[in-house]
């Protein structure tokens, strides 16, 4: 009789020869990404950022949200931004009118410039927000303004465009004015010819579409002498520290564009005095699938600790500073989830980040907290931030944030389905909306918006101060402004009860102007195009009853 044959290891699927080449690299992969091979990665890149900031100390740094939050410790922040790499896409370019921005035009006009820092996980010197979204929004801006001056020396209007006093250096006005303004699109030298000539031929779609929305284009005359013009700089670039030019000598404002990570495809082990590290190019992108609840600002408060750590103890200690911080925001009536961190398979490297204020984590938290500056409060994350729009008495702001603030108004208006803000006010002044953004429920914030605009046409009406906030206080509740906004006041952003309303039909482009003048003072908006399209939705059903009516 044969022999039956033997099961061997690899048919059942057990031995180590089973392991396809695919699972072995994802293995690998995993047991690289590791939270600190992440935090000593980001770590290593602000050490970059930090020395280009130096080059020109008198330019603000700024933050592209959200990566860009990490390669810098928040006090060395002057602002954020907001530019999204989708618009730069290839074949889906765009100049978004819900991310404008201007508050970086004011702020690069007032300094001379700026330098904006950001990253990519994708084997490029730089994410495509900063190759071609950031260089289309300074051609857009440059040609609004040139014609907005135009059409001022057309209309005769005796408005002085050299505006030198607003300047320090009054050659500046009368050298780059409307005459020699640079209005050309200035890409990166990797961005294809075919791609170039396609980006060039919609500027005009775009400035015109810019024009319409009702952006305060004046205001960006005023404040920018010179063009915007953006510069490149990563790892790779060659900078000779003895000729590094200055502001005055630049006939443009610099946006200076750095790009933190190195772009090395082949992947390096990095060694430190203690230990040893994988480096991962863009760590601080993409920050839900490895941070376990660590945010920027936790992070560079407690870099030494995380970092001297070493990778055995990073998680613990990063599940300690989370969950009391949780603790401290809890004791004081903040919003403060649970954070759930599913464990990493691979225990072996896992680690912290440096620089910054040392802390020690191991301390119970019952310190105040740090001091904010006016700077700060109008860009940090921990800061008690009120965002009022204009004077219509409506103020939008996050849950994470508001802390005492609260006492600056009189009714809120609570979107967020996770926390519930304290009140010693009456039903009538305090409503709690459950909605979810639209990747949850696509209609969630559309069936709230009913009850939101009566509770604050009743309120408003009552001339009371209307809070209307959500977790992160840059979606829903911007959403949430919008629609009462549009829907009980007027072009001039006065309080009408909705009679401008129903008189006008519901356009994209009126809603448009709307966003546009609620962004210019909640300048931390990023409204998500689904919760836009449930408050248009909403408006229209609203004027579809009102024509029903009559």
């Amino acid at each position: 009789m044969a022999a039956a044959p033997s099961e061997s290891p690899d048919a059942a699927g057990a031995g180590p020869s089973a392991l396809s080449i695919y699972k072995a690299a994802r293995r690998i992969k995993r047991r690289e990404s590791t939270l600190y091979n992440a935090l000593r990665s980001v770590a290593d890149d602000a050490t970059f950022v930090a020395e280009i900031a130096a080059l020109w100390p008198a330019l603000p740094l700024v933050a592209n949200l959200r990566c860009g939050l990490w390669y810098a410790p928040p006090r060395a922040l002057a602002a954020t931004c907001y530019f999204k790499s989708t618009d730069g896409h290839a074949g889906n370019w765009a100049f978004s009118t819900a991310r404008l921005n201007l508050h970086l035009a004011l702020l690069a006009g007032e300094r001379g410039g700026c330098i904006i820092v950001d990253s990519t996980r994708r084997g490029k010197r730089f994410p495509d927000s900063m190759s071609k979204t950031i260089p289309i929004w300074c051609c857009v801006l440059n040609r609004a303004i040139e014609r907005h001056r135009l059409q001022t020396i057309n209309r005769g209007s005796g408005v002085d465009l050299d505006m030198s006093a607003a300047v320090p250096n009054r050659e500046a006005g009368k050298t780059f004015g409307a005459s020699n303004w640079d209005n050309s699109v200035h890409l990166p030298v990797w961005v294809l010819d075919t791609e170039r000539n396609a980006i060039e031929g919609r500027i005009e779609e775009w400035t015109t579409q810019f024009e319409s929305c009702g952006a305060d284009i004046h205001s960006l005359a005023l404040s920018l002498q010179k063009p915007l013009r953006p510069l490149w700089i990563s790892q790779k670039t060659c900078i000779w520290l003895n000729e590094v030019p200055e502001l005055e000598s630049w006939d443009f404002t610099p946006i200076i564009l750095v790009s933190a990570s190195a772009s090395g495809a082949i992947a390096t082990q990095r060694m430190t005095s203690e230990f040893s590290w994988h480096y991962i190019p863009g760590a601080g992108d993409d920050e839900e699938s490895w941070a376990r609840g660590l945010t920027p600002t936790l992070f560079w408060k407690h870099s030494y600790d995380l970092l001297d750590g070493g990778p055995d103890l990073c998680n613990q200690l990063v599940a300690d500073i989370v969950e009391k911080d949780r603790v401290y925001r809890a004791h004081r009536g903040e919003h403060s989830p649970q954070i759930t961190a599913k464990p990493f398979k691979c225990t072996s490297h896992d680690g912290p980040f440096s620089n910054g204020d040392h802390t020690s984590i191991m301390q119970p938290m019952h310190s105040d907290p740090p001091t904010i500056t006016a700077t700060d409060k109008q860009n940090s994350i921990d800061g008690h931030i009120l965002f009022w729009i204009g004077t219509s008495n409506i103020a939008v702001a996050s849950t994470l944030q508001v802390g005492d603030a609260l006492a600056e108004v009189d009714c809120i208006l609570n979107c967020d389905s996770t926390s519930n803000l304290p009140s010693t006010s009456s039903e009538n002044s305090y409503l709690e909306l459950p909605i979810v953004g639209s990747k949850d429920d696509r209609f969630s914030l559309m069936k709230n918006l009913p009850k939101a605009v009566s509770f604050a046409n009743r309120n408003l009406i009552a001339g009371k101060k209307l809070l209307i906030c959500c977790q992160n206080g840059e979606d829903i509740s911007i959403c949430v402004a919008l629609a009462i906004i549009t829907r009980l006041f007027n072009c001039d952003g006065c309080f009408d009860h909705g009679n401008l309303f129903v008189k006008r039909d519901v356009t994209k482009l009126e809603m448009r102007k709307r966003l546009v003048s609620v962004c210019k003072y909640a300048v931390n908006a990023r409204p998500s195009r689904g919760n836009l399209k449930q408050v248009y939705g909403f408006l229209c059903n609203e004027k579809e009853q009102f024509s029903c009516l009559t």
